[in-house]
């Protein structure tokens, strides 16, 4: 048998080992007809993006499933893919036309799209290639794009279903708008951050009567939109003045005082300015009562012609201007300083607006209910529980999706209109003539639709729907959706409504929710606070198993994983270790064989061994199937370290010797090398296959089938008497230490004991305890020795 040579290099092994898999087609499922398979759909990152730790934790997990449910001859599919991420993508080439001098406007959607298209052609692969760096045995055979032809059929099927359906209108509503990229954006697509400002007091004169009441603002640019004062309906300081007007300064428009259940009265004055078309809660108050919705800002971040004499600025001058001139008005009562959260494009950091705008939206209610009874009735199950909760919550108080966003890169909407008559056609086919004049003379809607909306299909639309495909048959509903609890609104429930709705079934049966990767301070991670980890460096530096390792020990599905450059280090320790048992083992070995010898053939310290790794099997495959992996990585990790290499390794080296005991030994140490390297596959890939392939060299451990618990080979009786045997090394090795004795000085010891020791018993705990006689006697000698004792034995140390 070939033998492990040398210290292991991650560097020169990873890439040459996931080769080996991609070129042996390990990653596509063998399908077996009457068996159900396992399926896991990777959440697609986006096109332009780099590896990050979210991503690689992502990864970690959902490959560990992947080969362990591999293992079990299951028939199993990893699904790859990326996501062609809207505003991302455009932003990328919008910044290189800046750097040229030009813009999409200049140069017109046609050859702004091929310019993009141009793009994805070179850098597109890049994530690919970092996804194959984190061992990844996801099936490339069937990557998909969110951009590709059959996936875009898939998403045009979806919009023109739900219009027809009565479940798509346009209509106006108060959206999140980004004054830079010039689009709707996302509740997930905005950073909050803390800022310092100020909490304005500015008074609102009466229209009939002195005086006038003093609203608390944070935006005095958005009053010239005001429609209403509003205080709490619970709050008696007003109650006398609701009804009144008061006169807006700058554009005299009288508005009323109104009383409102969403009004908190500690809130500065008690008194707040209510604008309906800037603000999401003034928006839903205008809606109760009826108000005029008046825009100030436009799409431009400019003030519109609505602001009077401050048309034209921009919002921070026309801030300053209008503080300036209330306070020459004397109506600028004071300003305090104010820690608020305010809302960021995640993209290019501008200041979000809300805004009134005409958009597409998606009619929730109808969607929203069977998906708010899958979860009720346990038809999807969350990992933790307790999110579905949080889903449900959610669900409950859902409002309608706005779904339309004003790029060019995306799946345009498919809706033309007539220019002639206005007709407005919808079709999932590109149109020529109106059908009601058949003027030809149409304009295809400009905006594209959410990134989530196309993403809300992945589960099934990656597996061909709505085509009625061999592997949407045999894959879907899928098993597992493995993500970050961060966007269980944002796309989990929408998998799950649009699941529900197109396909009768629930795209999955479990979602296993992660948390978010933080630094050992409990920070999480940024660029601001320097504590960025980024997985490619580390690959680099320590190799994936270490990284992998890292990030699944020591994290529990919905909650924040801590880690650091020293726990990654330890774990790369660990894999050193594994490396060193199999070298040791393959050096000492004149056969592999790990079939097991008869058991009258092994000592109790084989059984021991033996009977203990069943136990770890058994645990490890459950903690597996509960998403229980960092406790099955300690279990490993404790069992391989503490039992198989501190002690049965150690027992082996003293065996062996006995020329009587040194095959079975050898087929016992190979037995339990196969099944660890078996059980540490899934998590660490690249070192143990590199090691079956030298030792085992036949087959490959990716295709290996996982090990079954031996029930016949629990044996408590030897457990306890092994046990007891070590408690006795590691006594006589505490008191050693305690002693200051010299490793070189060897020491007789008496035992008074009813325990019947075999010989090779004794030659053990004379090695590893150095002894260099063991006496065994119903009494201790009468000298003056070191008194110990150990369970059922009394032990004299002579010295």
């Amino acid at each position: 048998m070939k033998k492990i040579e040398g210290v292991y290099n991650p560097a020169k092994t990873e890439d040459k080992i996931y080769q080996f898999w991609e070129k042996g087609n390990y990653f596509k499922p063998k399908i077996k007809k009457d068996a159900k398979p396992f399926v896991i759909s990777m959440p697609p990152p986006n096109i332009t993006g780099n590896l990050h730790i979210g991503h690689a934790l992502t990864l970690s997990i959902e490959d560990t499933l992947i080969r362990y449910n591999r293992m079990k001859q299951i028939p199993t599919l990893w699904i790859p893919g990326v996501d062609h991420a809207g505003i991302a993508t455009q932003n990328v080439i919008e910044k290189q036309l800046k750097k040229e001098g030009k813009n999409r406007h200049i140069l017109g959607r046609e050859k702004f799209l091929k310019r993009v298209w141009q793009w994805v052609d070179e850098y597109g692969n890049n994530i690919d290639k970092q996804i194959r760096k984190m061992g990844s045995s996801c099936d490339w055979n069937r990557k998909r794009f969110t951009l590709d032809k059959e996936y875009e059929k898939a998403v045009i099927h979806e919009f023109v279903s739900l219009y027809k359906a009565g479940l798509i209108y346009k209509g106006e509503y108060i959206i999140n708008w980004c004054p830079r990229c010039e689009t709707v954006v996302s509740d997930i697509e905005i950073i909050y951050k803390e800022e310092k400002s100020f909490l304005y007091y500015i008074k609102y004169p009466f229209v009939d009567q002195k005086g006038g009441i003093t609203v608390a603002t944070t935006r005095p640019e958005t009053m010239l939109g005001d429609t209403a004062v509003a205080v709490s309906h619970k709050d008696k300081r007003y109650k006398k003045i609701v009804g009144k007007t008061v006169r807006l300064p700058f554009v005299n428009r009288e508005i009323p005082i109104i009383a409102d259940k969403d009004i908190d009265p500690e809130f500065g004055t008690g008194a707040v300015k209510i604008t309906p078309a800037h603000d999401p809660l003034d928006y839903e108050i205008g809606k109760r009562h009826r108000l005029q919705e008046v825009v100030v800002i436009g799409f431009d971040g400019k003030m519109t012609s609505e602001a009077g004499g401050f048309e034209g600025l921009n919002i921070n001058t026309a801030r300053d201007v209008i503080i300036t001139e209330l306070e020459k008005m004397g109506l600028m009562k004071k300003k305090e300083k104010y820690l608020h959260s305010v809302g960021h494009c995640e993209r290019c950091n501008t200041t979000i607006e809300p805004m009134i705008s005409k958009q597409w939206f998606v009619k929730i209610d109808s969607l929203a209910k069977p998906a708010i009874e899958a979860a009720e009735k346990r038809k999807v199950e969350f990992v933790p529980d307790r999110f579905r909760k949080v889903y449900l919550n959610w669900m409950n108080n859902i409002h309608d999706w706005v779904i339309s966003r004003q790029l060019w890169w995306g799946h345009q909407i498919p809706v033309w209109y007539c220019d002639e008559c206005n007709e407005e056609i919808i079709a999932e086919t590109e149109q020529e003539n109106c059908p009601n004049c058949q003027s030809i003379k149409l304009t295809r809607d400009p905006d594209v639709l959410d990134t989530w909306f196309s993403s809300a299909l992945w589960p099934f639309a990656a597996l061909g729907w709505p085509k009625n495909t061999p592997d949407y048959k045999y894959f879907y509903p899928t098993s597992v959706l493995e993500t970050g609890y961060d966007i269980i609104f944002f796309w989990v429930a929408r998998m799950i409504m649009s699941g529900l709705y197109f396909t009768k079934k629930t795209p999955f049966e479990k979602v296993y929710l992660h948390g978010l990767v933080r630094d050992i301070q409990g920070r999480k991670m940024s660029k601001s606070l320097g504590n960025v980890i980024n997985p490619l460096d580390i690959i680099d530096k320590y190799g994936t198993d270490a990284l992998r390792l890292s990030l699944i020990v020591g994290q529990t599905p919905g909650n924040d994983l801590k880690i650091s450059d020293e726990k990654i280090r330890g774990n790369k320790n660990f894999i050193n270790k594994i490396w060193n048992i199999s070298r040791f083992i393959s050096l000492n070995l004149d056969k592999w064989d790990p079939s097991l010898p008869e058991s009258k053939k092994m000592t109790n310290f084989d059984r021991w061994i033996i009977s203990r790794i069943q136990n770890v099997i058994k645990q490890v495959s459950d903690d597996i199937e509960n998403f229980k992996l960092s406790q099955a990585g300690n279990i490993l990790y404790d069992f391989i370290w503490n039992e198989f290499a501190d002690w049965y390794l150690e027992i082996a080296k003293v065996q062996m010797t006995d020329q009587n005991k040194k095959y079975s030994t050898e087929r016992v140490l190979s037995y339990c090398l196969a099944n660890i390297l078996k059980m540490l596959h899934p998590f660490i890939p690249f070192i143990t296959e590199e090691i079956w392939q030298t030792l085992v060299d036949k087959d490959a451990l990716i295709s290996a089938e996982w090990p079954k618990e031996d029930k016949q080979s629990i044996n408590k009786q030897v457990e306890n008497y092994t046990n007891s045997i070590i408690d006795i090394i590691k006594i006589i090795r505490v008191e050693r230490a305690k002693n200051k004795i010299e490793p070189a000085k060897l020491l007789t010891a008496y035992f008074s004991t009813n325990e019947k020791f075999d010989k090779i018993d004794l030659d053990v705990m004379k090695r590893l305890a150095r002894l260099e006689d063991i006496i065994v006697n119903d009494t201790l000698p009468s000298q003056k020795g070191i008194i110990i004792k150990s369970g059922n034995t009394d032990i004299s140390l002579i010295i």
